[in-house]
């Protein structure tokens, strides 16, 4: 199948290149969150119609309805969108960056970060959730420097990175285990949750920060999508081109961290979405480069599904939604193994 892309111009000589199949993508991820959304919100011991949500939202709801929605259920919802599409972007960032689908940031060790950042908070100095939040961001941050150092040699190459990551995950791994088990009953409890990843309970205080973290991260992310997809050909090609290799590598990888210890602060490590939903997205898309904007779409519909599976597919019992995305995205690792065994790569 050939891939062709279209211009749109204006005048003055303004043109914008898209590609119909990727943008089609896009529209139709935004429009499955927005659906998934307004059925989550709906969903719960007191349950609400689509129709009366939609109303609720734009005013038109009763006073029981208005506090339902808007102080207890929507929060949650766009704080799952938030960290969905933060947790995909920064995975399309890292396995753009690393020329390899295992580069995940709940792979190569960002993730095991801002949970070492957490849990020291919360075992050792008995932190409150402002303070557990801001331990998983520095976590985060201290971990994505220290990786970056290590699988430096003139320049930071996929492999090793991937290599380098994995190894510091062992390790960060070692340390939450070690700071569970020097942890009392309730700083353990609280830790164990933490770690599990959940969306229950989370409110406006969650909220705007993350938001205000990607309203700057969010915008950086995409406006170097086209010295990203350069960069997959390799960084001599990049350099052909007129890309500033190790420039652009530092800045998206500093966003990327940023925005994945945001993510992990405000629920928690929910793992596997980094993971597959760029490779979701790809596969959509079936167009080249990263597709930035369609991970981040596929991250939020994805992260909304699963936190509405975890909510409402087991009766009355409810799931941290870190679980069902550990099981669905331990079945997506095993198969993309077994296809990238396939194809010779590993």
């Amino acid at each position: 199948m050939t891939r062709t892309s279209k211009a749109l111009r204006a005048p003055g000589g303004l043109s914008v290149r898209y590609q119909p199949r990727a943008t089609g993508a896009v529209l139709l991820l935004i429009a499955v969150t927005a659906a998934v959304g307004i059925v989550l919100i709906g969903s719960g011991d007191y349950p609400i119609s689509p129709a009366e949500v939609v109303a609720t939202l734009m005013g038109d709801g009763t006073m029981a309805q208005e506090f339902v929605v808007q102080d207890l259920r929507l929060p949650r919802v766009l704080v799952a969108i938030l960290v969905g599409a933060a947790l995909a972007l920064g995975g399309a960032v890292f396995q753009s960056i690393s020329r390899n689908p295992l580069g995940s940031p709940d792979v190569i060790g960002f993730g095991q970060g801002s949970a070492v950042g957490a849990l020291t908070v919360i075992v050792l100095f008995h932190g409150g959730q402002s303070a557990v939040a801001a331990g998983a961001v520095v976590g985060g941050l201290v971990t994505g420097v220290l990786i970056y150092l290590l699988a430096w040699k003139r320049g930071v190459h996929g492999f090793r990175l991937v290599l380098v990551g994995i190894g510091a995950a062992a390790m960060l791994t070692a340390v939450v285990h070690y700071l569970i088990t020097k942890a009392d009953l309730v700083d353990a409890t609280r830790a164990v949750l933490w770690m599990t990843g959940s969306l229950d309970g989370r409110d406006w205080t969650q909220f705007w920060p993350l938001l205000a973290m990607c309203a700057v991260l969010v915008p950086l992310v995409l406006a170097f999508g086209r010295p990203l997809r350069m960069l997959e050909m390799g960084d001599d090609s990049a350099y052909a081109l007129g890309v500033r290799v190790e420039r652009v590598r530092l800045t998206l990888m500093c966003a990327a961290v940023l925005l994945v210890s945001a993510a992990t602060a405000a629920a928690g490590p929910i793992v596997f979405v980094s993971l597959s939903a760029p490779q979701l997205a790809r596969r959509l898309t079936r167009a080249p480069g990263p597709n930035l904007a369609a991970s981040a779409c596929m991250g939020a519909a994805l992260l909304l599904a699963a936190d509405w599976t975890a909510s409402n597919a087991f009766g009355d019992t409810e799931l941290p939604v870190g679980v069902v995305t550990g099981v669905v995205g331990g079945v997506y690792l095993l198969a993309l193994l077994v296809t990238e065994r396939k194809a010779g790569r590993i």
